[in-house]
């Protein structure tokens, strides 16, 4: 059995919080993003690790930062053996990363040396890639610089797959991958491999802005960005002034239309890019509810040749 503290907030950080406890491990406490405002109520709500570990009996900590003096009193007095991160949310100073004995275990999605930093699976599905995985490695100072403890088989990126399907697959493979790994580790049974530094490469932080549709790209292109920001940052047009969120997508035909140009076709809306044709399937007017392209266009039927973005 290891004494753990784990930091994780989204929901797809609870399979490997349950993983770890069902392998009687000892989660001496839980590290989470502090309640947010969240749904139309606004009422500050846990994070779903929080809940999770919160109904399970778990003590739950919700610090605003970690570099407080109190806060790392407080978790060197737990005397962990480990800590495990998980989609945590915010960076662990080295204060933090120097108190357990075992050092700090992080669930990365990615094969790492391969798309370090925060953006592992979006930068996945924007670049084409036809594989990826799950890493276990060891935190260092650096942005996902450190030594490597196991790695997934590569796990396949499909043409349909969105960030949110994609993060959710990793994370359940990485959650059956993590315990036997901690378990060797503690053992003594890895070795901890130093990553090939001339084979890294290194996703950046999404903003807001990395959302809006460049038409003059080509309709693989805009399809993979649809899909990699789901849900955040989204992806945008602009029609008559208002943003125009493109939810869901199919690669149209190839026949010609001028970029930003929509076309319709019984119940379906094509769009057309710098080579080919991108199909909407979903979208959303701003301030309006999520439509399919069907119930879309019985609201708004003058969008038949419209020129998006223009």
């Amino acid at each position: 059995m290891v004494k753990i503290v784990y930091f994780g907030s989204p929901e797809f950080a609870v399979p490997s919080l349950e993983a770890l406890t069902a392998a009687g491990h000892e989660i001496c406490a839980v590290i989470t993003q502090p309640d947010r405002r969240r749904g139309r109520s606004k009422m500050p709500l846990p994070t779903p690790v929080g809940a999770y570990a919160s109904e399970a009996g778990m003590a739950v900590w919700k610090p605003d930062q970690l570099r407080k003096a109190g806060t790392v009193k407080d978790l060197a007095a737990l005397e962990a053996d480990a800590y495990v991160v998980a989609a945590y949310g915010k960076f662990l100073p080295d204060a933090v990363l120097a108190l357990p004995r075992l050092g700090v275990l992080n669930l990365h999605p990615s094969l790492i040396p391969k798309h370090r930093g925060p953006s592992p699976v979006a930068t996945a599905i924007l670049e084409g890639d036809d594989w990826t995985g799950v890493t276990v490695m060891l935190l260092d100072s650096g942005m996902d610089t450190g030594p490597i403890l196991s790695q997934s088989d590569p796990v396949p990126v499909t043409g349909r797959d969105t960030h949110t399907t994609l993060t959710e697959r990793l994370f359940k493979i990485g959650s059956v991958l993590l315990p036997p790994t901690l378990d060797a580790y503690a053992k003594g049974e890895i070795t901890p491999a130093p990553q090939d530094n001339s084979r890294a490469t290194t996703s950046r932080l999404l903003k807001r802005e990395d959302g809006r549709i460049d038409w003059s790209m080509t309709a693989i292109e805009i399809h993979r960005q649809v899909r990699a920001f789901d849900p955040w940052p989204g992806t945008f047009t602009t029609w008559r002034g208002q943003n125009l969120k493109i939810l869901s997508a199919l690669i149209g035909p190839e026949a010609p239309l001028s970029p930003g140009e929509v076309r319709r076709a019984a119940d379906a809306i094509f769009i057309g890019t710098g080579s080919g044709q991108l199909e909407v399937r979903k979208l959303q007017v701003e301030g309006k509810s999520k439509m399919s392209a069907a119930a879309f266009l019985r609201g708004y039927s003058n969008i038949e040749g419209a020129t998006l973005n223009a």
